[in-house]
Protein backbone atom coordinates (compact mmCIF):
# COMPACT_ATOMS: atom_id res chain seq x y z
CA UNK A 1 0.00 0.00 0.00
CA UNK A 2 1.17 3.53 -0.75
CA UNK A 3 1.80 6.02 2.09
CA UNK A 4 -1.30 7.95 0.99
CA UNK A 5 -3.49 4.85 1.15
CA UNK A 6 -2.02 4.00 4.55
CA UNK A 7 -2.75 7.53 5.76
CA UNK A 8 -6.41 7.12 4.79
CA UNK A 9 -6.45 3.74 6.54
CA UNK A 10 -4.86 5.43 9.54
CA UNK A 11 -7.70 7.95 9.74
CA UNK A 12 -10.25 5.13 9.83
CA UNK A 13 -8.24 3.12 12.36
CA UNK A 14 -7.71 6.27 14.44
CA UNK A 15 -11.47 6.78 14.60
CA UNK A 16 -11.84 3.24 15.98
CA UNK A 17 -8.99 3.85 18.42
CA UNK A 18 -10.97 6.74 19.89
CA UNK A 19 -13.75 4.29 20.65
CA UNK A 20 -11.26 1.92 22.30
CA UNK A 21 -9.66 4.75 24.31
CA UNK A 22 -13.02 5.98 25.59
CA UNK A 23 -14.84 2.70 26.17
CA UNK A 24 -12.28 0.05 27.11
CA UNK A 25 -11.45 1.52 30.56
CA UNK A 26 -15.18 1.77 31.33
CA UNK A 27 -15.72 -1.80 30.16
CA UNK A 28 -12.89 -2.93 32.44
CA UNK A 29 -14.32 -1.05 35.40
CA UNK A 30 -17.64 -2.83 34.91
CA UNK A 31 -15.82 -6.16 34.74
CA UNK A 32 -13.92 -5.41 37.94
CA UNK A 33 -17.09 -4.44 39.82
CA UNK A 34 -18.62 -7.70 38.64
CA UNK A 35 -15.60 -9.51 40.08
CA UNK A 36 -16.04 -7.61 43.35
CA UNK A 37 -19.67 -8.74 43.50
CA UNK A 38 -18.72 -12.36 42.86
CA UNK A 39 -16.00 -12.27 45.51
CA UNK A 40 -18.29 -10.72 48.13
CA UNK A 41 -20.89 -13.41 47.44
CA UNK A 42 -18.41 -16.31 47.70
CA UNK A 43 -19.02 -17.63 51.20
CA UNK A 44 -16.53 -20.51 50.82
CA UNK A 45 -13.71 -18.15 49.81
CA UNK A 46 -14.50 -15.91 52.79
CA UNK A 47 -14.45 -18.91 55.12
CA UNK A 48 -11.06 -20.02 53.74
CA UNK A 49 -9.57 -16.53 54.01
CA UNK A 50 -10.91 -15.42 57.40
CA UNK A 51 -11.84 -18.67 59.12
CA UNK A 52 -15.42 -17.64 59.71
CA UNK A 53 -18.66 -17.29 57.69
CA UNK A 54 -19.24 -13.93 55.99
CA UNK A 55 -21.38 -11.30 57.67
CA UNK A 56 -24.82 -11.00 56.03
CA UNK A 57 -24.05 -7.41 55.08
CA UNK A 58 -21.51 -8.72 52.56
CA UNK A 59 -24.17 -10.72 50.75
CA UNK A 60 -26.39 -7.64 50.66
CA UNK A 61 -23.53 -5.55 49.28
CA UNK A 62 -22.77 -8.20 46.65
CA UNK A 63 -26.40 -8.19 45.53
CA UNK A 64 -26.48 -4.39 45.31
CA UNK A 65 -23.25 -4.24 43.32
CA UNK A 66 -24.45 -6.96 40.94
CA UNK A 67 -27.80 -5.22 40.52
CA UNK A 68 -26.03 -1.96 39.76
CA UNK A 69 -23.71 -3.56 37.18
CA UNK A 70 -26.53 -5.50 35.52
CA UNK A 71 -28.64 -2.34 35.36
CA UNK A 72 -26.09 -0.40 33.34
CA UNK A 73 -26.80 0.05 29.62
CA UNK A 74 -24.92 -2.29 27.29
CA UNK A 75 -21.41 -1.12 26.48
CA UNK A 76 -18.98 -2.63 23.98
CA UNK A 77 -16.64 -1.54 21.24
CA UNK A 78 -19.33 -2.02 18.58
CA UNK A 79 -22.45 -1.04 20.53
CA UNK A 80 -23.97 1.40 21.23
CA UNK A 81 -23.49 3.61 18.19
CA UNK A 82 -21.27 6.68 18.52
CA UNK A 83 -23.05 9.42 20.42
CA UNK A 84 -22.48 12.60 22.40
CA UNK A 85 -21.66 11.73 26.04
CA UNK A 86 -23.43 14.90 27.21
CA UNK A 87 -26.84 14.63 25.48
CA UNK A 88 -26.72 11.08 23.96
CA UNK A 89 -27.27 12.50 20.46
CA UNK A 90 -26.41 9.77 17.93
CA UNK A 91 -23.87 10.93 15.41
CA UNK A 92 -24.91 10.94 11.77
CA UNK A 93 -22.50 9.28 9.36
CA UNK A 94 -21.14 12.62 8.15
CA UNK A 95 -20.58 13.77 11.76
CA UNK A 96 -18.57 10.62 12.38
CA UNK A 97 -16.15 11.00 9.47
CA UNK A 98 -12.58 10.79 10.75
CA UNK A 99 -11.11 14.27 11.31
CA UNK A 100 -13.50 15.89 8.81
CA UNK A 101 -16.51 15.36 11.09
CA UNK A 102 -14.81 17.14 14.00
CA UNK A 103 -13.71 20.02 11.76
CA UNK A 104 -17.20 20.34 10.24
CA UNK A 105 -18.74 20.52 13.72
CA UNK A 106 -16.00 22.92 14.86
CA UNK A 107 -15.34 20.71 17.84
CA UNK A 108 -18.85 20.87 19.29
CA UNK A 109 -21.90 18.58 19.39
CA UNK A 110 -24.44 19.55 16.74
CA UNK A 111 -27.33 18.92 19.14
CA UNK A 112 -26.28 20.42 22.49
CA UNK A 113 -23.12 22.37 21.69
CA UNK A 114 -20.98 20.45 24.20
CA UNK A 115 -17.28 20.57 23.43
CA UNK A 116 -15.82 17.50 21.71
CA UNK A 117 -12.36 16.83 23.20
CA UNK A 118 -9.45 17.64 20.90
CA UNK A 119 -8.12 14.15 21.64
CA UNK A 120 -10.43 12.78 18.91
CA UNK A 121 -8.93 14.59 15.92
CA UNK A 122 -5.42 14.35 17.39
CA UNK A 123 -5.59 10.55 17.66
CA UNK A 124 -6.96 10.28 14.11
CA UNK A 125 -4.33 12.64 12.66
CA UNK A 126 -1.50 11.00 14.60
CA UNK A 127 -2.51 7.50 13.50
CA UNK A 128 -2.74 8.65 9.87
CA UNK A 129 0.70 10.29 10.10
CA UNK A 130 2.24 7.18 11.68
CA UNK A 131 0.76 4.86 9.06
CA UNK A 132 2.07 7.09 6.26
CA UNK A 133 5.51 7.27 7.90
CA UNK A 134 5.60 3.49 8.20
CA UNK A 135 4.69 3.23 4.52
CA UNK A 136 7.67 5.41 3.69
CA UNK A 137 9.88 3.49 6.11
CA UNK A 138 9.08 -0.06 4.94
CA UNK A 139 7.64 0.37 1.47
CA UNK A 140 4.79 -1.56 -0.14
CA UNK A 141 5.31 -4.88 1.66
CA UNK A 142 2.72 -6.91 3.58
CA UNK A 143 4.72 -6.58 6.80
CA UNK A 144 3.95 -2.86 6.95
CA UNK A 145 0.41 -3.72 8.03
CA UNK A 146 1.79 -5.58 11.05
CA UNK A 147 3.82 -2.50 11.98
CA UNK A 148 0.72 -0.35 11.53
CA UNK A 149 -1.10 -2.59 13.99
CA UNK A 150 1.83 -2.21 16.40
CA UNK A 151 1.72 1.60 16.09
CA UNK A 152 -2.07 1.77 16.45
CA UNK A 153 -1.98 -0.28 19.66
CA UNK A 154 0.72 1.98 21.09
CA UNK A 155 -1.38 5.06 20.31
CA UNK A 156 -4.35 3.54 22.14
CA UNK A 157 -2.22 2.49 25.13
CA UNK A 158 -0.55 5.90 25.39
CA UNK A 159 -3.87 7.75 25.35
CA UNK A 160 -5.54 5.39 27.86
CA UNK A 161 -2.57 5.58 30.24
CA UNK A 162 -2.44 9.38 30.01
CA UNK A 163 -6.16 9.71 30.77
CA UNK A 164 -6.62 6.91 33.32
CA UNK A 165 -3.12 5.69 34.39
CA UNK A 166 -4.13 2.22 33.16
CA UNK A 167 -2.26 0.02 30.69
CA UNK A 168 -4.87 -2.70 30.11
CA UNK A 169 -3.77 -6.32 29.80
CA UNK A 170 -6.39 -6.52 27.03
CA UNK A 171 -3.94 -4.53 24.86
CA UNK A 172 -0.45 -5.09 26.29
CA UNK A 173 -0.58 -8.89 26.31
CA UNK A 174 -1.94 -9.30 22.75
CA UNK A 175 0.72 -6.80 21.63
CA UNK A 176 3.40 -8.93 23.31
CA UNK A 177 2.21 -12.20 21.78
CA UNK A 178 1.72 -10.57 18.38
CA UNK A 179 5.33 -9.37 18.52
CA UNK A 180 6.60 -12.87 19.21
CA UNK A 181 4.39 -14.28 16.43
CA UNK A 182 5.55 -11.63 13.95
CA UNK A 183 9.16 -12.51 14.73
CA UNK A 184 8.47 -16.22 14.28
CA UNK A 185 6.96 -15.45 10.86
CA UNK A 186 10.07 -13.51 9.84
CA UNK A 187 8.33 -10.12 9.65
CA UNK A 188 10.35 -8.25 12.27
CA UNK A 189 13.46 -9.19 14.26
CA UNK A 190 14.76 -12.73 14.57
CA UNK A 191 12.89 -14.91 17.09
CA UNK A 192 15.81 -15.09 19.50
CA UNK A 193 16.03 -11.28 19.69
CA UNK A 194 12.27 -11.06 20.19
CA UNK A 195 12.20 -13.58 23.04
CA UNK A 196 15.24 -11.99 24.70
CA UNK A 197 13.75 -8.52 24.24
CA UNK A 198 10.45 -9.55 25.81
CA UNK A 199 12.14 -11.17 28.81
CA UNK A 200 14.62 -8.33 29.35
CA UNK A 201 11.95 -5.67 28.86
CA UNK A 202 9.84 -7.11 31.64
CA UNK A 203 12.71 -7.86 34.02
CA UNK A 204 14.40 -4.47 33.67
CA UNK A 205 11.38 -2.46 34.81
CA UNK A 206 10.34 -5.11 37.34
CA UNK A 207 13.80 -4.76 38.91
CA UNK A 208 13.57 -0.96 38.96
CA UNK A 209 10.13 -1.24 40.56
CA UNK A 210 11.30 -3.76 43.16
CA UNK A 211 14.37 -1.70 44.16
CA UNK A 212 12.33 1.51 44.39
CA UNK A 213 9.70 -0.19 46.55
CA UNK A 214 12.39 -1.63 48.80
CA UNK A 215 14.07 1.75 49.26
CA UNK A 216 11.06 4.08 49.29
CA UNK A 217 8.47 1.72 50.74
CA UNK A 218 5.89 2.52 48.08
CA UNK A 219 4.94 1.68 44.51
CA UNK A 220 6.76 3.78 41.92
CA UNK A 221 5.51 2.18 38.73
CA UNK A 222 2.53 0.16 37.53
CA UNK A 223 2.90 -3.43 36.39
CA UNK A 224 1.47 -2.46 33.01
CA UNK A 225 4.74 -0.65 32.26
CA UNK A 226 6.63 -3.96 32.62
CA UNK A 227 4.31 -5.62 30.10
CA UNK A 228 4.47 -2.71 27.67
CA UNK A 229 8.27 -2.70 27.62
CA UNK A 230 8.21 -6.49 27.19
CA UNK A 231 5.95 -6.01 24.16
CA UNK A 232 8.30 -3.37 22.74
CA UNK A 233 11.20 -5.78 23.22
CA UNK A 234 9.28 -8.51 21.38
CA UNK A 235 8.71 -6.23 18.39
CA UNK A 236 12.00 -4.30 18.30
CA UNK A 237 14.49 -6.73 19.85
CA UNK A 238 16.62 -6.54 22.97
CA UNK A 239 19.10 -4.07 21.46
CA UNK A 240 16.36 -1.45 21.19
CA UNK A 241 15.38 -1.50 24.87
CA UNK A 242 18.07 0.89 26.08
CA UNK A 243 17.33 3.59 23.47
CA UNK A 244 13.60 3.26 24.16
CA UNK A 245 14.17 3.65 27.90
CA UNK A 246 16.54 6.59 27.45
CA UNK A 247 14.11 8.43 25.17
CA UNK A 248 11.15 7.69 27.44
CA UNK A 249 13.01 8.78 30.57
CA UNK A 250 14.37 12.02 29.14
CA UNK A 251 11.11 13.09 27.51
CA UNK A 252 9.04 11.96 30.50
CA UNK A 253 11.25 13.89 32.95
CA UNK A 254 11.11 16.99 30.75
CA UNK A 255 7.32 16.86 30.49
CA UNK A 256 6.99 16.17 34.21
CA UNK A 257 9.16 19.16 35.14
CA UNK A 258 7.23 21.39 32.74
CA UNK A 259 3.90 20.25 34.23
CA UNK A 260 5.22 20.79 37.75
CA UNK A 261 6.31 24.31 36.87
CA UNK A 262 2.90 24.99 35.33
CA UNK A 263 1.06 23.45 38.30
CA UNK A 264 -0.75 20.92 36.12
CA UNK A 265 0.46 17.70 37.73
CA UNK A 266 -2.44 15.45 38.75
CA UNK A 267 -3.13 14.33 42.30
CA UNK A 268 -0.17 12.34 43.59
CA UNK A 269 2.25 14.53 41.56
CA UNK A 270 3.19 11.93 38.97
CA UNK A 271 3.18 11.49 35.21
CA UNK A 272 2.29 8.12 33.67
CA UNK A 273 5.30 6.46 32.04
CA UNK A 274 3.39 4.45 29.42
CA UNK A 275 2.93 7.27 26.88
CA UNK A 276 6.67 7.93 26.87
CA UNK A 277 7.53 4.25 26.51
CA UNK A 278 5.17 4.11 23.55
CA UNK A 279 6.68 7.27 22.07
CA UNK A 280 10.20 5.94 22.55
CA UNK A 281 9.25 2.67 20.85
CA UNK A 282 7.74 4.49 17.86
CA UNK A 283 10.75 6.81 17.58
CA UNK A 284 13.18 3.87 17.54
CA UNK A 285 11.01 2.04 15.00
CA UNK A 286 10.85 5.00 12.61
CA UNK A 287 14.56 5.76 12.99
CA UNK A 288 15.40 2.08 12.44
CA UNK A 289 16.48 -0.20 15.32
CA UNK A 290 19.67 -1.17 13.49
CA UNK A 291 20.56 2.48 12.82
CA UNK A 292 19.88 3.42 16.42
CA UNK A 293 22.11 0.60 17.64
CA UNK A 294 24.87 1.77 15.30
CA UNK A 295 24.57 5.37 16.53
CA UNK A 296 24.99 4.11 20.09
CA UNK A 297 28.11 2.22 19.10
CA UNK A 298 26.67 -1.31 19.39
Amino acid sequence: MSPLALAVLGLVVGSFLNVVIHRLPRMLERRWWGDVSAQLADADAHQDAFGRPPHPVLSEAAAQVRQGVDGLPALGLARPRSHCPACRHRLAWYENLPLLGWLRLRGRCAACGARIPSRYPLVEALTAALFAALGLRFGAVPEVLAWCGFAATLVALAAIDWETTLLPDDLTLPLLWAGLAAAALGWTVNPGAAITGAAMGYLVLWTVHAVFKLVAGKEGMGHGDFKLLAALGAWLGAQSLLPVLLLASVIGATVGLAMKAAGTLREGRYVPFGPFLAGGGLAVLLAGPQDVARWMGW
